[in-house]
């Protein structure tokens, strides 16, 4: 499972220019799951996610996590972080999840992370345009498979 995360001082995905989410300070994750992804790299995931100190303290120092500052989450699928452009110019999509299983650990993902912050999230499968507001910049991949 690959976490594109990005501190955002807002965020926010429309759907046929309709707003469907919108989140405050906190974390825009850009969620693609893989071929052989389970629950247990949601549970990775998750409890890296939600204490990896990436926000300011008073110093201005990356030394808060989402939880000490309590900030939101808005989680969008990207089935395209799976993609891989090593041959021809046509990205492959090979490593990506098939489409109901993804859908289910990606729902169990927001769910889980639901159990610590405020969550919204996009809609699967849908064109969205998403709105990111970053904070820094500040911009991390996270690789369940690397934890």
């Amino acid at each position: 499972m690959i976490a594109l995360l990005q501190r955002v001082s807002r965020s926010s995905v429309l759907v046929e220019g309709r707003e469907i989410a919108r989140i405050g300070q906190g974390l825009n994750i850009l969620l693609g799951v893989l071929k052989g992804d389970t629950e247990a790299d949601i549970d990775k995931l998750v409890s890296k996610l939600v204490y990896l100190r990436i926000f300011a303290d008073e110093a201005g120092r990356m030394n808060r996590s989402l939880l000490d500052i309590g900030g939101e989450v808005l989680v969008v699928s990207q089935f395209t972080l799976a993609g891989s452009v090593k041959k021809g110019r046509r990205p492959s999509f090979d490593a990506a999840m098939p489409q109901e299983e993804a859908k289910r650990l990606y729902d169990l993902f927001c769910g889980e992370m639901a159990g610590y912050v405020p969550v919204q999230t996009g809609e699967f499968g849908a064109m969205m345009e998403v709105e990111i507001h970053n904070d820094g910049p500040v911009t991390f991949i996270v690789d369940s498979r690397e934890l």
